[in-house]
Order: structure tokens, then sequence, then C-alpha cells
């Protein structure tokens, strides 16, 4: 996925460490292969070269699950989240890598592949259907959160109570280390000598998006690699935002959405997540605005 991601937990001895290590490492190189859009024989590019078919392709349940709850979380933001924006996230890879603005016709052509109202979902075959050919998923913005959640569970399974998934910056945790009311997590405003707060937490996920380290600077503006489902456009509004929820993936793709999402769409999505915490910041700023909402 394109992160490296990092484990901590505590287990009664040192065989049952090595035995849940090397399983959620396995597990993570597992959903690597489901829901990459970096590996071309990945299962998502696989369903994404199959987009404008008249049926609906069958998947595993891996990647049905994070499919459904995306569209889920799709819907509840008014689209500020949207995992069909494979085509104009392409444009705006190959645009940083080469420092150089994509062309807007091939963004607007782009953005006619996009919408997730696209999806069709098929619960008793477990079978997705992209209705618009060339149609492209990316999970960016959600996988990594999945994939934490998952060593999390995995974790469980095997008696582990105590422990954190790190997923290049996408948090999933478990019960404290032992002794302790929670782990303790930075939020910061994106300037590396502040921290706003440190939080203890425990059986939450959290995370944060904004172009700190990835981004375009072009005509005097900087354009985030988050892209505006409705232009097609990286964000040029300075936000950072950090998203403390129930679990990894729905901080991931919250973090994403409260960082595209107007003041008034912020309000509407915090009425359907009413249980999460949200920081906003503008980068380089200490200061920032701050909600919560019975968590």
């Amino acid at each position: 996925m394109g992160s490296p991601f990092r484990i901590v937990f505590y287990a009664e001895n040192d065989e049952l460490a090595g035995r849940a290590s090397r399983a959620v490492f396995d597990r993570i190189r597992q959903l690597n292969t489901i829901m990459s859009d970096y590996l071309d024989g990945s299962e998502i590019n696989r369903l994404s070269q199959q987009s404008g078919a008249r049926r609906a392709v069958p998947v595993s349940p891996e990647l049905f699950a994070i499919i459904s709850q995306s569209v889920t979380i799709s819907r509840n933001t008014g689209g500020c989240f949207d995992i069909t924006l494979g085509p104009v996230i392409r444009l705006w890879r190959n645009a940083m890598l080469t420092r150089k603005f994509p062309d807007t016709v091939e963004i607007k052509k782009a953005l006619k592949k996009t919408g997730y109202k696209k999806v069709k979902q098929d619960k008793g075959t477990q079978a997705i259907r992209l209705t618009k050919n060339g149609m492209r998923l990316e999970l960016g913005a959600i996988g990594k959160g999945y994939a934490a959640d998952e060593c999390i569970a995995g974790l469980r399974s095997m008696g582990i109570t105590s422990a954190l998934a790190d997923a290049g910056g996408d948090l999933a945790l478990a019960g404290p280390p032992p002794g302790r009311r929670g782990w303790k997590i930075d939020v910061t405003s994106g300037d590396p000598r502040d921290s706003v707060r440190v939080l203890e937490l425990a059986h939450a996920g959290i995370a944060t998006s904004g172009a700190t380290y990835r981004y375009l600077d072009h005509g005097g503006k900087r354009y985030s690699h988050i892209v505006d489902p409705k232009t097609g456009l990286g964000l040029t509004n300075p936000l950072r935002s950090t998203v403390i929820a129930a679990t990894g993936s729905e901080a991931d793709a919250l973090s994403t959405a409260f960082a595209v999402a107007d003041p008034a769409a912020r309000t509407r999505i915090l009425a359907n997540y009413p249980s999460v915490r949200v920081w906003l910041f503008e980068m380089g700023k200490t200061s920032g605005q701050s909600w919560s909402h019975g968590f």
C-alpha cells in the first residue's frame, strides 16, 4: 500500500509474540494483493479492468467489505470521500512525479468516469459492478486504516488485547499497554516542533490528512494530493484534519472527508458521525478548530 507498517503489542511470551507477528504481517501482505492499485495483478485492479461490464464481478469478502463501507461513507459525507477517483488520482500522481500541472481537459474526461453512485453491490452474490467504462477504484484514503483494523482483529483472535497498529500514520488501537489508561498519541498542527495535545487513547482509530508531504506547487498555489471529487483538483485550502473514530478505517476515510468538506458539509458529516472527534488546522498555524460530539 506504499506505506510502512509498524505493530506494537504485549504478549505473554516470546513464542506467542513471534507467531502473532508473522501472522499479522502475512495478513498485511495478503491485503496488499487485494487492495493496492499499485500492483498490476491486484484484485482491485482486476475489478477496475472489468468496469462497464453488464454483470457484477464476484470479489473476495475483504474487497466487498471495504467497498461496501466506502460507499456508505461516501453517502454519509455527501461525496466528500469517494474511492472512484482513481482516474483523476492517476493524473495527479503523474503530475507530482513530473512536477507538471495536469491537463485540465484530461481532468474533465477523468471526472466523467468517477462517482460512488456508479458502484453497484450485490450482497447476495458478494459481487460488484462498476457501471461506467474506464472506472478505477483507489483505496488510498481508507485501505491503510482497514488493514490496521485487520491487524488488531488478528491479534485479538490470538488472545492479544493490548496492541497498536500503525499503517503509515493511520492508527488502530486495541487495549492500552499494561498499567496505562491508553496509548499516548500526539495531535499536531503539522509543524514538527508543535504538539497541540497528547491524548491517551484505546479501542479507537485515529488518522490525519493534509498536504504536509505530498503536494504540487503551481501558479503560486500549493495543490494537495487530496483531490476534491467535485472539481478533480488537488485541494488548495491548507487544512490538516485529524479524526478519532471507532475504527481505523472510519478515521482514515473521515479525515479525508473533513479536509475536502466546506463548513456546512462538515456539520452535516458530524450529524451522521456524532461520536467522532475532529481537529482542523491551517497548515503552519498552531491554533485550530476542534469538535467533539459524545466521544
